[in-house]
């Protein structure tokens, strides 16, 4: 008997690290969150409590309200005294400036605590929020603003440099600018409650908020973010963290984005815990607001991962008490340097879009699952195996392809393929809202006949490969893969292996056209770590390490060496121009670029300087890549 037990626990043990069950039942897959998201949308509703704002005020009337709510540049708050804040904020909104109710009004302003006095100020109104990017100007501020309809836009005195530039299109617009800073919140003095009626008419279907995409390419686009949508973010994100009253977040993500407002602020909120708000990511400040703050969850972004960890030491970088590190983009080649150098026990990745669906998430402790956003196990194909499919895609047209029958071909194990997500056509609107007054762009993301002439699917966009262990990576963007001696080359793959070499700091990698070649080559614009320079970088060596760990196909012919690289305000890297200037020389000078260029010759072993005459022979064809 003793023998049977032992070996039916061996094999017991055996199958659950093969098929991963207990991992999918710990991560609920007998449960069915769309009906529990459903009950809980539908509970606030009946109370006609819908908002954040109705969150933050349960707090207040429970035995949190002399609970810390948050902390910034030496300041703080607990629930009752913000929420204190925010009537005062409310009533100035609504009896000085006339904010009506389910009006849109744009909020432009970096992280501050001011920022979201007046965000959960607007809900208290019952008006709704368009949260611009206060990073931009010029023609994308103004259609930022335009596309929301807004009559107001309430913007920190700090950028009023940005605004002011487009004083006369705002104006043309109707569109009337009102600035705040910490002083003239603070002078505020009419605490009159902000009657309950006026956030109570709002609905758990009104579109309540606007987060726009971050335009690496193009205008931005306003995701739609319903009042149900976001309520229920905060619900599910807090329980997916366990968060309890006594936890802690510290973040410097930007708060007018989904990650830093959805992910930290919101959860924080329904759980009764605190935030401390960074004004913005600087390594000089961040590991000082870590360890003052005495958080126990920090909240990253990838890109503000490699930079920490492409920094020099800091005297404070263990010194802290985080046990977890709960974000999104943490790419592998960073991943254990990461968590080991800071001594951060618990890397939290997340997979998720603004304006996607189908989050997914990897509690990561140790190696099995490092670099990965997901494991799948058995019980999860049974269940959701026909909901969330990979479909090959043609890395050239970005388009699904497709068999002889018009039907989508499935992704194998191993290879890369868009994820798509099968949705209830009677359940379309309320899966995906939109983009405002965008609705070709909207059209775009749903799929017909995948498997089936009359079924839909909702395209992420998003190219994900799950190997033979379960583990789902995120391999790029769709339009982030291309094609070259026709092979599909991932940039973030390439990334990964540049960013193994220790002559380089940050990379961006794309592919761009060549004269008289079919395709897209591989490009990387590189910045040199902080101890290296142009005349000491190792470009010999270089070569020798991409081309002992990646294919041929995949070597990147062409080096653009900068002393940065470009980000958008949410820490995305911009793609958009380097893929246009490409390797053009004439390009790259237009643009006012001090970058230099280097290749790859055919039958090289070392990458050189590229000169005109080498673009002028590409051009004429003499030269065949």
């Amino acid at each position: 008997p003793v023998i049977a037990v032992a070996g039916a626990a061996a094999a017991a043990a055996y199958l659950d690290a093969k098929l991963h069950l207990r991992h999918d039942l710990a991560g609920g897959i007998l449960s069915d969150p769309v009906a529990k998201a459903q009950a809980y949308i539908a509970q606030r509703q009946a109370l006609k409590r819908v908002l954040i704002y109705h969150l933050l005020e349960d707090n207040v009337l429970s035995s949190r309200a002399g609970n810390l709510f948050l902390e910034y540049e030496g300041r703080s708050w607990t629930y009752k005294q913000f929420y204190d804040s925010v009537q005062r904020v409310g009533n100035w909104l609504m009896n000085d400036l006339g904010v009506r109710q389910g009006e849109m009004v744009a909020l432009n302003g970096p992280n501050s605590a001011e920022f979201l006095m007046i965000f959960f100020g607007l809900e208290a109104v019952g008006a709704h929020v368009a949260f611009t990017n206060c990073h931009l100007t010029g023609g994308p501020l103004v259609h930022s603003v335009k596309l929301a309809e807004a009559r107001y836009m309430i913007a920190d005195r700090d950028i009023r440099h940005l605004v002011e530039p487009c004083g006369d299109d705002l104006a043309k617009a109707a569109v009337e600018t009102a600035y705040y800073d910490e002083a003239s919140l603070a002078a505020l003095n009419d605490t009159t409650p902000i009657p309950a009626a006026r956030s109570a008419s709002v609905l758990s279907s009104d579109v309540h908020a606007l987060i726009y995409t971050s335009g690496t390419t193009g205008l931005p686009k306003g995701v739609m973010i319903t009042a149900g949508r976001w309520i229920n973010t905060a619900r599910g994100t807090a329980d997916l963290l366990r968060l309890m009253p006594e936890d802690k977040f510290y973040t410097c993500l930007p708060l007018y984005h989904g990650a830093g407002q959805g992910l930290c602020i919101l959860p924080v909120i329904y759980a009764g815990a605190s935030v401390r708000v960074g004004r913005k990511f600087s390594h000089r400040t961040f590991w000082p607001e870590v360890c003052e703050s005495q958080a126990n969850r920090l909240q990253y972004v990838g890109e503000l991962c490699r930079y920490l960890v492409n920094a020099p030491p800091h005297p404070l970088e263990r010194k802290h008490i985080v046990q977890e590190a709960w974000g999104n983009g943490m790419r592998p080649d960073v991943w254990n340097t990461f968590r080991r150098r800071f001594n951060i026990p618990v890397v939290h990745e997340l997979y998720a879009a603004t304006d996607g669906m189908g989050s997914m998430y990897n509690r990561n402790r140790g190696d099995f699952s490092s670099g990965a956003i997901a494991v799948r196990g058995y019980l999860w194909h049974l269940k959701k195996g026909a909901i969330e499919v990979r479909a090959k895609i043609d890395p050239d047209t970005e388009d699904i392809v497709r068999d002889g029958d018009g039907f989508v071909i499935r992704a194998n194990a191993g290879e890369p393929g868009e994820v798509l997500h099968r949705i209830d056509p009677a359940m379309a609107e309320a899966a995906f809202k939109g983009y405002y007054g965008n609705p070709g762009a909207s059209q775009k993301r749903w799929l017909r006949g995948v498997f089936k002439p009359d079924d839909l699917f909702f395209r992420s966009g998003d190219v994900m490969r799950v190997d033979s262990d379960g583990r789902v990576y995120f391999v790029d963007r769709l339009g982030d893969t291309f094609r070259w001696k026709s092979e599909n080359v991932s940039t973030n793959e390439v990334s990964d292996i540049l960013g193994q070499f220790d002559q380089i700091a940050e990379c961006n990698v794309y592919g761009v056209s060549i004269p008289n070649a079919d395709g897209r080559c591989g490009c990387a614009t590189i910045v040199p770590a902080s101890s290296t320079t142009l005349e000491s970088f190792d470009f010999v060596r270089l070569y020798t390490h991409v081309a002992g760990k990646l294919p041929r196909y995949a070597v990147p012919l062409f080096l653009r060496v900068a002393p940065q690289l470009s980000y958008t305000g949410t820490f995305k890297i911009q793609k958009g121009q380097a893929k246009r200037e490409g390797v053009d020389l004439d390009l790259i000078e237009q643009a006012g670029s001090k970058d230099s260029l280097y290749w790859l010759p055919p039958g090289g072993s070392a990458y050189v300087p590229f000169r005109r005459e080498d673009w002028r022979a590409l051009k004429a064809g003499d030269v065949k890549l």
